[in-house]
């Protein structure tokens, strides 16, 4: 599994610190609404040619390792 740390980094003075690129302003929640709204890999590389194929699958990995470790949990809905 790609070690998500050598693409991914928080700075407090850039997006508020929210997880980003390194070297970028692309956050990591960015690319994941494009992935989740259709956008395919390949349109992220060709709109964002500051980005590669190592930093998407960062990306994932850095998605995994919050679910594994249970810092994304899902809301119940109310009945």
């Amino acid at each position: 599994m790609k070690n998500w740390q050598e693409h991914i980094t928080t700075d407090s003075e850039i997006l508020l610190g929210k997880p980003i690129i390194k070297g970028t302003r692309i956050s990591i929640e960015f690319i994941l609404e494009r992935l989740a709204t259709g956008w395919s890999v390949e349109q992220l590389l060709e709109n964002y040619p500051r980005l590669t194929l190592d930093d998407l699958m960062a990306v994932y990995a850095y998605a995994y390792d919050c679910m594994k470790d249970g810092l994304l949990l899902m809301k119940s809905k109310s009945a």
